[in-house]
């Protein structure tokens, strides 16, 4: 059931990528900002294998893709900024099976965001699942638009070279890809919390210290 529905959806971006070029790249990758659920690496890697045939220029699509991840996300976002957080929990509750979405997913995104702050929307773009709800919190929290769009464009821009760039070296081999996106999505995220737990532990330490200076006996 599973895999025919990815055959599904790897056929129609197949389909829309060839028929539209950058402009089906384009709206593929806003699409899956704008939380409808379009696999990116499907897109950006089918995309770096047409610019190994020369069909698509390599810098374009990096840039088309980011772009493009920036458009939907800042839709996302102004859905967060102007509507209220129970509206949208009771829209997700109601039509978020529609577009593969859940309540569950929705608090992850927004727990990130208050537990690491507004740098999440940049660390998030390369991470699973979150990089797609992200935009909500912070649209909710008002976080500073252009700062936003910043964070989201960086993050993004390293997505889309990374997908574009693995599938332009494989060539042909592209499909089988998605075998090692978990697992390199699942290492990023396994570096971030060792590093986040390292700094708290850091803090925790020096903040002992401040409170128990260490006693000097003199003599």
């Amino acid at each position: 059931m599973v895999s025919n529905l990815v055959d599904v959806i790897t056929k129609t971006i197949i389909q829309v990528i060839n028929s539209s070029g950058y402009l089906g790249v384009f709206l593929l990758m806003a699409a899956e900002s704008a939380l409808i659920p379009i696999p990116s690496e499907i897109t950006m890697t089918f995309a770096g294998y047409l610019a190994s045939l020369g069909r698509f220029n390599l810098w374009l699509i990096i840039i088309c893709g980011a772009l493009a991840n920036l458009f939907g996300s800042i839709l996302t976002y102004w859905f967060g900024y102007w509507g209220e957080e129970t509206v949208i929990r009771d829209l997700i509750r109601k039509y978020g099976k529609f577009l593969l979405i859940t309540v569950h997913e929705y608090d992850r995104a927004e727990k990130w965001f208050r537990k690491y702050g507004e740098k999440i929307t940049f660390f998030s773009r390369i991470l699973p699942i979150v990089r797609t709800f992200i935009s909500l919190p912070a649209g909710i929290a008002e976080m500073n638009f252009w700062k936003f769009s910043l964070f989201t464009f960086l993050g993004s821009l390293i997505w889309s070279a990374v997908l574009t760039y693995l599938g332009f070296i494989l060539g042909r081999n592209w499909s089988s890809l998605h075998v090692y996106y978990q697992k390199f999505e699942f290492l990023i995220v396994g570096i971030i919390l060792f590093l986040v737990i390292y700094y708290v532990v850091h803090k925790i330490k020096k903040l002992r210290m401040s409170k128990h200076p260490k006693s000097h006996k003199t003599y």
